[in-house]
């Protein structure tokens, strides 16, 4: 590579299917690292599916409208025949309506249709883990990568051991269907991203890869939204999990019997879920079961501000995942110099170290009993706290995998000459 076209700025396409801007991962992936290429003098593009992100920085956003049947304010709707006019529309459909879940299949073929219009735009795309066949067409004829964040091979496996039926365990098989596309698309990209060694050990065993294609960028942390607050006092005994309270993956069940344990010797323990359940969820059924529910509060839809002032208030943040790629939430919580209690799934010992206390997955009284050290060692949590807070600065930054993605881009480039 010649140093002029090593230094030159790149035009970026960053493709995603979904892009939630204050839940779930892909949001908050795509919104930061756009952020930070621009600032590093790059020209990015967002090339979305509904929701859409929020980018005031610096990055364009080109919508690609879908049928987006999964919109929980218009749930399910039906489409009109104008909209199904269009085949890709008419897929969509047909793939939510037979229960699965077709959106990174179609939003590759828009994205596809889109570029295709603009020859010649960019220097490369970097998807966010659609891996759809409009993605390997799109390949063809431009430099790309992937960002695969996790092996979902194993969600799918805790999904459908989470549920008891043989039908409900055949919707899931059928909810996941996508995972044979994707499995068939990474292998033919010539680069992968992933954000951990324990991410990229899964994929290249679940995804039958070589690990020499593989670019590991943890991902950063926005230590300007995410950081302590002063003034506003940690209240004892009061702990906050970030994760979703539906998915068995992140393992909330096991914490809600740790509080169990827990409960009847320290009655002003209070667990705050940010976020809320479903109306028939396993989750609010567990709490009732359990007899805790006075020691549980979900805070429903909360904005960014509350969000953090909701850390602040925390003696402690808990992490149950039986599984994470990255585990944003434990490092949120860390940049917030909240103490961190997590668990061993995944990767999430890369990013907590020894800035936090580890017990194993799916292990409720080990939770329980890490939870009381802290809660009643002041000297303990605020030493915690501390550690976390510098390993997220010293090691998380999001500048920093804007950078490692340039390098990994311009390797994808010369690959394609």
């Amino acid at each position: 590579m010649n140093t002029e076209s090593s230094q030159r700025p790149l035009r970026i396409g960053l493709l995603s299917y979904r892009s939630h801007p204050h839940c779930g991962g892909q949001g908050v992936y795509i919104r930061n690292l756009s952020h930070a290429l621009c600032k590093l003098g790059h020209r990015v593009t967002v090339i979305s599916g509904p929701p859409y992100p929020e980018l005031d920085n610096g990055a364009r956003l080109q919508r690609l409208p879908s049928l987006d049947l999964y919109n929980p304010d218009n749930l399910f709707r039906t489409p009109t025949i104008r909209e199904l006019i269009d085949p890709i529309n008419m897929l969509e459909w047909i793939g939510v309506s037979t229960m699965g879940f077709p959106e990174p299949l179609t939003f590759g073929m828009r994205a596809e249709r889109f570029v295709r219009t603009l020859e010649g735009r960019f220097d490369i795309l970097h998807d966010n883990q659609s891996l759809s066949y409009g993605i390997q067409a799109m390949a063809r004829h431009i430099p790309t990568v992937a960002t695969i964040h996790h092996a979902i091979t194993v969600d799918r496996k805790l999904a459908i051991r989470a549920e008891k039926s043989i039908l409900k365990k055949l919707k899931q098989l059928r909810w996941y269907s996508f995972i044979q596309m994707q499995k068939r698309v990474a292998p033919k990209l010539k680069r992968i991203i992933t954000v951990s060694e324990c991410a990229k050990h899964d994929i290249v065993k679940a995804f039958r890869m070589q690990p020499s294609r593989f670019s590991v960028v943890p991902n950063g942390i926005d230590t300007d939204r995410f950081q302590p607050l002063h003034g506003i006092s940690r209240q004892p005994f009061r702990l906050i999990v970030t994760t979703s309270a539906d998915t068995p993956l992140k393992g909330l069940p096991y914490l809600l019997r740790a509080i169990a344990l827990l409960a009847p010797k320290w009655p002003a323990l209070q667990l705050v879920v940010v976020g809320h359940p479903k109306k028939k969820s396993p989750v609010l059924k567990l709490i009732h079961d359990l007899g805790i529910g006075r020691h549980i509060r979900f805070t429903g839809a909360v904005s960014h501000a509350e969000f953090v002032r909701q850390y602040a208030r925390a003696w402690a943040a808990v992490v149950p995942s039986l599984y994470e790629g990255f585990g944003l939430p434990a490092g949120e919580a860390m940049a917030c110099g909240v103490p961190v209690i997590s668990t061993t799934g995944g990767a999430l010992p890369e990013v907590v170290g020894d800035a936090g206390i580890l017990v194993p997955p799916a292990d409720h009284q080990a939770l329980a009993n890490t939870i009381e050290s802290v809660c009643i060692d002041p000297q303990l949590a605020e030493r915690l706290g501390r550690k976390g807070f510098q390993r997220v600065t010293r090691h998380f930054t999001w500048k920093v995998a804007a950078q490692k993605s340039v390098a990994t881009y311009r390797q994808a480039i010369d690959d394609y000459r």
